[in-house]
């Protein structure tokens, strides 16, 4: 097991007075931060970024040209989606533009980022992922206007950072965890999503209530009961926050991307990320049909264990190992038209049959696993019908690999 992330306090006198402090039992795992990067381990279950062009050639990688997605992005990669950031593909990381705004009717500092937006031109404008189906989304979103200066004020909406992430395994199957609280927690009013003067962005909240020196650790060491457990940096004098990238696929691609909120608290936690209550306003179920904005991700709760193994993939993997599910995606920028940064998760399992038939391994692509479904191989958890779970999660899109 990895210790990357799982800190099992209760080893020393002092960690159960954190644990009798924090109200926490002394079983619990405390796991604040975000925990494994996608680049962090060498294991091809972990790490899925590609092999150079140049494997298996008698020419060296410098005799390449530029990748093909420079002429048209939906060609082989790399393609770095969300061009706001700077993306740091050695660890698995993007620095984007920090921002600052107010609650209404006061001076309470709101500190978020964006990552997606419903109008087309504000995207190529800020560099942001474009969302057609967020323009749906304004039943999940809270409220906001411009004040003095232009500053965005928000009219409802807090996040609490102060708790600790904590995550242990269940048993026998680690999912669903025996114990599970997410590091921060927004309000009833909450959610990532700005509706900003008829147009959707997705800004989710980074840190609150705090002020700039409270937050500013721009060489790492971060104090996560200040910021969002995805946060590896942040310097809000230079204006910029620098967060960890999670491994998925996308039609058989694998892809980069932030996971910064969810409408469920186990979810919340096993992803490092916020609940967010308002979102889960948004409707699941209806995937590309007419007002849906939301765009399926399909995620294994009983795939193959172990960082060393390449057809590692689920919840049940994530929980034991701490590094992240490697979840497959349905639409993404530059590979199809329905994406949307609000994911509607549908768990898919394992049937003992297909285990017992040595089917199991790590599935890349969407029909792959539709198809499945169809042949008898996945059910829904605990072999309940396959579809949305009715749980959504914000995750943008930052970098097609390949």
């Amino acid at each position: 097991m990895s210790i990357r992330c799982l800190h099992y306090l209760p080893a020393t006198l002092g960690a159960l007075s954190l644990l009798a402090a924090t109200g926490l039992p002394a079983f619990a795992a405390v796991v604040d931060g975000p925990g494994g990067g996608p680049r962090a381990n060498d294991g091809p279950g972990c790490n899925l970024f590609p092999a150079s062009a140049a494997t298996g050639t008698r020419v060296p990688l410098s005799y390449f040209g530029p990748p093909p997605s420079e002429t048209n992005p939906s060609l082989v990669g790399p393609e770095q989606e969300l061009k706001s950031g700077t993306l740091d593909a050695i660890n698995g990381r993007i620095t984007l533009p920090l921002y600052e705004g107010y609650i209404t009717g006061t001076k309470i500092p709101v500190w978020y980022i964006l990552t997606d937006v419903s109008d087309a031109g504000q995207a190529a404008q800020l560099g942001l992922n474009f969302s057609a189906k967020l323009q749906f989304a304004g039943i999940g979103a809270r409220t906001a206007h411009f004040g003095p200066e232009n500053v965005v004020y928000f009219d409802k909406g807090t996040v609490n950072f102060a708790p600790h992430r904590v995550l242990t395994p269940g048993k026998p199957n680690a999912y669903p965890p025996a114990t599970a609280a997410p590091g921060s927690v927004g309000d009833k009013n909450y959610s990532p999503l700005m509706n900003l003067d008829g147009i959707i962005y997705d800004a989710p909240i980074v840190a609150y209530n705090v002020p700039a020196e409270a937050i500013n650790f721009p060489n790492g060491n971060v104090d996560h009961t200040k910021v969002h457990d995805e946060v590896v940096a942040i310097d809000p004098v230079g204006g910029t926050v620098t967060l960890q990238l999670v491994n998925g696929f996308s039609f058989g691609r694998p892809v980069w991307y932030l996971t910064m909120d969810s409408s469920d608290p186990t979810v919340a936690a096993i992803e490092g990320a916020t609940y967010a209550p308002l979102f889960g306003k948004l409707p699941t179920g209806g995937d590309d049909s007419f007002d849906s904005p939301v765009e399926r991700i399909f995620i294994s709760d009983n795939g193959e264990l172990d960082c060393a193994n390449p057809q590692r993939q689920g919840l049940d993997a994530a929980i034991t190992d701490g590094f992240r599910p490697n979840n497959t995606l349905g639409g993404i920028p530059t590979l199809a038209l329905d994406y949307s940064p609000a994911w509607d998760v549908n768990i898919f399992e394992w049937t003992p049959a297909a285990i017992a038939q040595g089917y199991r391994q790590q599935l890349r692509e969407e029909f792959q696993i539709l198809t499945y479904v169809v042949d008898g191989l996945l059910t829904g958890p605990k072999g309940t019908a396959f579809g949305s779970i009715g749980v959504v999660n914000n995750c943008p899109i930052v970098e097609r690999l390949d």
